[in-house]
């Protein structure tokens, strides 16, 4: 029983790290919209990610390119940053 309860929670690790990636990506290309319309990225970033991921996200934006960190949930919370995923989406001039 140990052994299933373990393999469960690597599967559950797994599609959650897999599942933020998809989120920073969509909320770097979210900001990297709104800056070429001349909004502010890091609003546009903050609201295309669901409630529970806009506190552990954090948004740069530099030279026209938006990068979205995201820390995903975590069994354990020693963990969030060491499986933080990052997207980037840049705006051509």
């Amino acid at each position: 029983m140990p052994v299933v309860l373990v393999i469960g929670l690597v599967v559950f690790q797994m599609l959650a790290v897999g599942y933020s990636a998809v989120l920073a990506g969509a909320a770097a290309e979210a900001g990297a919209l709104a800056l070429a319309a001349g909004a502010n990225p890091e609003t546009g970033v903050r609201e295309a990610l669901p409630g529970w991921s806009r506190t552990r996200s954090t948004v740069e934006v530099k030279d026209g390119t938006v990068t979205v960190r995201l820390e995903p949930l975590t069994v354990v919370s020693a963990l969030a940053e060491r499986l933080s995923v990052s997207a980037k989406a840049a705006v051509r001039s």
